[in-house]
């Protein structure tokens, strides 16, 4: 299982942002990377610049969003979707699109509940729990 280091994250993505800036040729999950970048200008003064990226790594400043841990969940639930895994989440996150009107909104709402099921789980010392995180997208999909 690949488990990048937060370093190796934030490389990933200042490379991405430099190699798509320059039109240099993308492998697929570049090209979704810089899909999910594209949708968020305001991270693009944290990408230009992988050495003040490294050296911001313990920066955490209250109410600071990081750009690299946003963008990594968009990157997460693009995979998830595109596999089905935890099973049903396509389908969840597709119904939330519809009713947001925006799959970029779909997945905010979405992170909120992958970030709650990830707090829990380290919380409780036990696995992530797939069902749960399915079921809070699912309610955002349909709740009024």
């Amino acid at each position: 299982m690949f488990n990048p280091s937060q370093a190796d994250v934030r490389r990933f993505f200042c490379s991405v942002f430099s190699k798509a800036r320059a039109g240099q040729p993308l492998e697929a999950i570049e090209t979704i990377a810089s899909q999910w970048i594209d949708q968020h200008p305001e991270f693009n003064s944290d990408l230009q610049d992988v050495d003040a990226a490294l050296a911001s790594m313990n920066d955490l400043r209250e109410g600071k969003i990081n750009p690299f841990l946003h963008l990594s969940m968009h990157l997460s639930i693009t995979e998830q979707c595109s596999i089905d895994q935890p099973r049903g989440i396509r389908q969840a996150v597709e119904l939330l699109t519809h009713r947001r009107d925006s799959l970029h909104e779909a997945h905010h709402d979405a992170m909120e509940c992958l970030g709650t099921m990830l707090w829990e789980s380290q919380r409780a010392g036990r696995p992530p729990d797939g069902q749960a995180y399915v079921t809070c997208v699912q309610r955002h999909a349909t709740r009024d």
